[in-house]
């Protein structure tokens, strides 16, 4: 075991300081920041990764059992199948005055996935590629107002939904973001929506009806779409004529190949992938029917970066593999033994915890007053049993029986310990961040 005083006295912290000094934040994605897990004792930055394992700057090993690179390495880290067809790439030249026919193979790939539609457009990240989408909704339908619902990134189409009301997006899964750099003539653009709530939509769509570009949505996230919300909603957008977006971009590749609104066999105008798609690679997608696609020639989508020959292949590559190793099913078995895992060790310590989210998408959290301070001390009693622990899990092809076995004995360790401290011992440690908040060097 590693002791937290090595943890504290590690190269990470260190180095995390020295980094707040020069970027904004600390970091460039909110879900990687220490003050997420446990400030001051996360390690901050790995050395290597591969597996399901990563070893951090003082060459400490750990298994991942958190978000595994937040979701973005499904067969997880260094695939030694995705990362040669990468190399060859890079030995070809990774660009060119020409294009590169990856795009072109990806994109028949993609469409036989999903032959409801029939033109793709590419990106690097998913929040470049979910502003793709928003303009060529807007374009085809030349309406500017956007219903949604659920988390869908830092642009400012998205956080124009808190110029009106500061709280809008808290109940969009990320709370506490401020609107401040989106221009103010953008409110009114961006309505949020409740989840499963269509009267709620159909409230706010009232007398709007002409007005209305696209209705935006992550078609599961926590749990399973309910049977008759996707259905609805795919008969609302075409009642009103709005372009109907499908967020993909957490959901896609964790149940099955491509998107999850394929088990549901509802269709959507236009879909975004992004994460998983390309097992860590920098690389997202849009989807949609050729009749919205051809919007996009209508207005200016451009980018060099979106022409690079690395993504597309990486992304062959993963769904390649995804495909021949049929992996959702080792991805939904691993997810319910882990959900499994925390039950039982709850029961065992006599800690009451909820457990959510599809078998993919995990997660559980601690119904008591100190709840935060609960998973913060979490973190750091898994790190020192040589686990990346978290409140979340989301599963890789790279775990096996050998660390899920492991881990259970670990969690019913640390569920057992968390049973019995004194609300004195819940101030020792700083308390992690539930939330976006400002950081102070």
């Amino acid at each position: 075991m590693t002791d937290i005083e090595a943890l504290k006295n590690s190269q990470g912290p260190e180095l995390y300081q020295r980094a707040k000094e020069l970027i904004p934040g600390g970091t460039q994605l909110l879900s990687k920041r220490p003050e997420m897990f446990a400030p001051d004792i996360w390690p901050a930055y790995y050395s290597k990764a591969k597996g399901c394992r990563v070893w951090d700057l003082d060459g400490r090993e750990f298994i991942d059992m958190s978000i595994m690179a937040v979701g973005a390495c499904i067969l997880g880290y260094a695939d030694e199948d995705v990362d040669d067809a990468v190399i060859e790439s890079i030995q070809k030249g990774v660009n060119s005055t020409l294009n590169c026919p990856e795009e072109v193979e990806l994109a028949e790939a993609l469409i036989e996935l999903h032959p409801w539609f029939g033109m793709v457009r590419y990106a690097r990240s998913g929040g470049e590629a979910m502003s793709i989408a928003v303009r060529v909704a807007r374009a085809k339908t030349k309406r500017e107002t956007i219903l949604f619902s659920g988390y869908h990134g830092w642009a400012d189409w998205y956080l124009a939904a808190n110029l009106a009301d500061e709280s809008a997006l808290d109940g969009q899964l990320m709370p506490g973001l401020e609107p401040n750099g989106i221009p103010r003539g953008l409110a009114g653009t961006a309505i949020p929506f409740n989840f499963n709530d269509i009267e709620s939509l159909r409230d706010k769509i009232q007398g709007q009806e002409s007005e209305i570009a696209a209705i935006i949505i992550e078609p599961a996230r926590g749990e399973e779409a309910p049977d008759q919300y996707l259905k609805t909603l795919r008969e609302i957008a075409s009642e009103i004529g709005a372009v109907l977006i499908f967020d993909e971009i957490t959901s896609g590749y964790r149940m099955c190949a491509g998107g999850i609104h394929r088990r549901y066999g509802i269709y959507p105008d236009i879909a975004v992938f992004a994460k998983s798609m390309a097992n860590g690679y920098a690389m997202s997608a849009i989807l949609g029917t050729e009749d919205v696609m051809q919007a996009a020639q209508s207005t200016f989508i451009s980018s060099t970066n979106w022409t690079e020959k690395i993504g597309p292949t990486a992304a062959l590559a993963t769904l390649k593999k995804y495909q021949q190793t049929q992996a959702e099913q080792h991805l939904i078995d691993i997810g319910q033994r882990t959900k499994q895992i925390w039950q039982d060790a709850a029961v065992k310590a006599g800690l009451e915890i909820n457990i959510s989210g599809l078998p993919t998408l995990a997660s559980f959290e601690f119904k008591c007053e100190h709840a935060m301070e609960l998973n913060t001390r979490f973190v750091i009693e898994m790190l020192q049993h040589g686990f990346l622990g978290f409140r979340q899990f989301k599963p890789s092809l790279a775990h096996t029986d050998k660390e899920i076995n492991k881990y259970a004995a670990a969690t019913t360790k640390v569920f057992s310990l968390l049973s019995c401290l004194t609300e004195e011992q819940f101030t020792i440690f700083k308390v992690a961040h539930g939330g976006f908040k400002h950081l102070t060097k």
